[in-house]
């Protein structure tokens, strides 16, 4: 923090860990816990669908003709993405409109979004009205990336500061998990043009249960004060959390032009964007392509298509056999995300990206010396035995987690001044995205021309270029004070404070 003002949040930043922290948490994480649920879930809908018509003859009126028509990799292309597309529009603009207008005005209006979408998917009629639905909803789920960031970073002390962060981000383990279990137990239970749908629908619950309690959470305490120079309304915000400001004059946050802005925070957002670009292509690049990795470990999950067309009830027991495959490196990344909420505020979050990206660049490289590829460029064994292989490829999921997919989502929450700070985070988030509709548009392509070996190699490479990032742009948060990381420079208010 520049200038020689005392710090009014001091108070606030020095705070214990309350029960009105945890609050916001949940307020802040049930949107992420459906953006993770609603993001995966498609996966398992779209292998719902095509499944039943490949392996066991069953038509979904609507949906199987397009998916198997002359057109198929358009519509499989476009229903997979179609969400984070336009998530990308959805953390820009709400990263805008959180700094224009305040974080609490729009609060809400994300989770609404999130909720009907889900609804409104589960009773599409068709595929392009799934699609178009599913477009819908994934506004609401960049919308929630700036917004909840910043409003859990303004409340928290310093101290949690970033296991509080960290927490909100760690509800898309358990909204994966969720989807895993929904996915596969609808699948096993539910004839498939039922089960798509239930699967769909459920994921309008977790964001409707928060919708109340995120219209009624106050401005921060930072913007009320900084942005907005309304002092009784920055108090009545700190007193929730028990605190008080500390003020003996009235300041604001000085405000800086967009050229500024970038000629003094440029490289901070080349860091932070260019290693969540990175971290998704990644990210997205393994999960696209574990089936590979996974294929000659598991084997076929529907062995009985070989010599016939499955009956109802073998073809739900070997899709519901395919859904928990396709879970399996979630599973394994899960504890990744509460390794790095335990020792988010104790190594730093740097420290740990750091080590994420580097853990996953050997491990990929490992990967890609022992695999035995086909003509095709495929995975068809290792050098090693196949459980070893598979325990290998794994740890790169869990350094992902405890890693760079949770520190990606921290840092900007943190680093940017109080007037720009959702929006450095929506462009951060949105070029994260960025690079996950890349990748899922480009890596297809990419396996027909290099293999997956060199795919891996690819992984490799990238995930070094987004530790030198890293290195080079992105300072450590730790132990600081908002304001002081992001060098925030206060002024006497011109007006007298409300």
């Amino acid at each position: 923090m520049t200038n020689n003002f005392q710090n009014p949040f001091k108070d606030i930043d020095s705070l214990k860990l309350t029960f009105n922290h945890i609050k916001i948490w949940y307020t802040a994480g049930m949107g992420f816990f459906t953006d993770a649920y609603d993001l995966l879930i498609i996966g398992y809908i779209l292998a719902t669908i095509t499944d039943a018509y490949k392996y066991a003859g069953i038509k979904i009126l609507g949906f199987t003709e397009y998916l198997f028509g002359p057109n198929a990799d358009f519509w499989i292309g476009l229903l997979a993405s179609s969400a984070i597309w336009t998530a990308i529009a959805g953390q820009l603009l709400f990263g805008y409109l959180g700094d224009r207008i305040g974080r609490k005005a729009i609060y809400g209006v994300e989770a609404t979004i999130l909720s009907l979408g889900a609804l409104l998917s589960a009773l599409a009629w068709n595929l392009p009205a799934l699609i178009a639905f599913r477009m819908f909803m994934g506004f609401g789920i960049g919308g929630d990336y700036p917004i909840s960031a910043t409003i859990m970073s303004e409340y928290a002390n310093v101290k949690d500061r970033g296991k509080l962060v960290a927490l909100v981000f760690a509800n898309q383990a358990l909204g994966s998990i969720a989807a895993a279990v929904v996915g596969i137990v609808s699948a096993l239970v539910l004839p498939p043009d039922i089960a798509w749908r239930v699967m769909a629908g459920i994921g309008a619950i977790p964001a409707a249960t928060v919708i109340y309690l995120r219209r009624k959470v106050p401005e921060t305490p930072r913007y009320s004060l900084l942005v907005k120079g309304n002092l009784q309304e920055a108090q009545k915000a700190a007193q929730i959390l028990g605190a008080k400001l500390d003020m003996n004059k009235p300041i604001v946050a000085k405000r800086i032009g967009i050229r500024d802005f970038f000629s003094k925070y440029g490289l901070l957002l080349l860091g932070t964007a260019g290693t969540w670009f990175i971290l998704d292509i990644a990210f997205y690049g393994t999960g696209v392509y574990s089936a590979a990795v996974l294929a000659p470990i598991f084997g076929n999950p529907f062995p009985s298509h070989i010599t016939a067309t499955l009956s109802l009830s073998q073809f739900q027991s070997d899709l519901a056999k395919a859904l928990f495959l396709g879970a399996v490196p979630y599973l394994v990344g899960f504890p990744g995300y509460f390794t790095a909420v335990a020792l988010m505020d104790k190594l730093g979050r740097k420290i740990i990206q750091l080590q994420g990206f580097s853990m996953m660049a050997i491990i990929y490289v490992i990967v890609a010396s022992i695999a035995i590829v086909n003509s095709k460029g495929l995975i068809s064994g290792f050098l090693i035995p196949a459980e070893i292989a598979f325990a290998i490829y794994s740890l790169s999921f869990f350094f992902i987690d405890f890693g760079p997919n949770t520190t990606t989502f921290v840092i900007p929450a943190e680093v940017y001044p109080v007037r720009y700070r959702t929006t450095g985070h929506g462009i951060s988030a949105a070029s994260g995205k960025l690079g996950a509709a890349i990748t899922v548009y480009l890596f297809p392509a990419l396996v027909s021309s290099i293999g997956i070996k060199n795919i891996l190699i690819m992984l490799a490479i990238v995930s070094i270029i987004g530790a030198i990032l890293t290195w080079a742009f992105v300072p450590e948060p730790k132990q600081k004070s908002l304001e002081e990381v992001a060098k925030e420079e206060l002024e006497v208010a011109k007006t007298k404070v409300s």
